[in-house]
């Protein structure tokens, strides 16, 4: 079992090198690497870094801290090697303004929870714990690709680079105010216990997560307009986040949970049937 841990660690650290490395081939190097290359070890390496303490002390309280942190010192390091243009300091922009608002909401919720469920076993065992840093690492890596490539390679403000950030704009604004609704709603005495069927909620059962795909498709689609060759491997980036929320720990994880929580409930189960899993719709009456 500690075998296999390990060679999900080091396999999740090749394949985020190996995607780098095919999407942005013509990118600035560093020490004879490409940029984004470098990145993409950077991120693994802030994350192995921080799992050090993280498994001496059993505690998951920075796991979310470490990512936001990893975001900006991977866009730093590119930015700082590839300089910017028009057509990229927006976009990078778009992730620091994210993840300083997901991290800062993620870090503060998990401080006053005093844990996070997710990690009640894994933190119990270092090896399988380190499996969740260094996919932390792919997580990081894999988000930003698109970014990472667009950042590689500088142009001027097009139609693409637009439309993109009006849809990042769109899928912000979702996330943020699902995110600020769903705070409200559990401060509410009574709500601790009860799922939110209130306001964004009551179009969608998980509209934070459908604002996230919505402004990770938008940031990809701003270099729409330039990609060549593998760089269309960018589009790794919505899919991935796609895929993780919808097919990994996201939905299904919540679903499970709202099923065994609430599943013999008549209200919920209205509430289940009227309300889409993901994309958004307005309430039925």
């Amino acid at each position: 079992m500690c075998s296999s841990d390990l060679l999900v660690a080091i396999g999740s650290f090749v394949a985020g090198l190996a995607v780098a490395w095919f999407a942005a081939p013509t990118a600035p190097e560093v020490l004879g690497f490409p940029a984004p290359v470098v990145g993409v070890a950077l991120a693994f390496l802030i994350n192995w870094i921080a799992w050090i303490p993280a498994a001496i002390r059993r505690t998951e309280h920075f796991y979310d801290l470490t990512g936001s942190l990893t975001y900006l010192a991977v866009l730093a390091l590119v930015v700082g090697v590839a300089g910017v243009s028009e057509a990229t300091v927006l976009p990078a922009c778009c992730v620091a303004i994210w993840v300083v608002r997901l991290g800062s909401f993620l870090f503060l919720r998990v401080r006053r929870a005093g844990i996070d469920r997710r990690f009640d076993e894994l933190k119990q065992r270092p090896l399988r714990f380190l499996v969740a840093w260094s996919l932390q690492g792919l997580w990081v890596s894999l988000t930003l690709l698109a970014v990472l490539v667009q950042l590689s390679r500088p142009a001027a403000i097009d139609a693409a680079v637009v439309a993109g950030l009006a849809i990042w704009v769109v899928g912000f604004a979702i996330e943020v105010v699902a995110d600020r609704q769903k705070a409200a709603f559990r401060v509410v005495p009574g709500n601790q216990d009860r799922w939110i069927d209130v306001g964004l909620w009551t179009w969608s059962r998980h509209p934070n997560y459908f604002g996230e795909i919505v402004l990770w498709t938008g940031l990809f689609l701003c270099g729409a307009g330039r990609y060549q060759g593998l760089e269309w491997l960018a589009v790794l980036s919505p899919i991935f986040v796609t895929v993780l929320l919808t097919r990994g720990s996201g939905v299904p994880l919540l679903e499970a949970s709202a099923q065994k929580r609430w599943g013999n409930d008549p209200e919920w189960q209205r509430y289940a049937a009227n309300t889409p899993v993901l994309i958004p719709r307005p309430p039925r009456r």
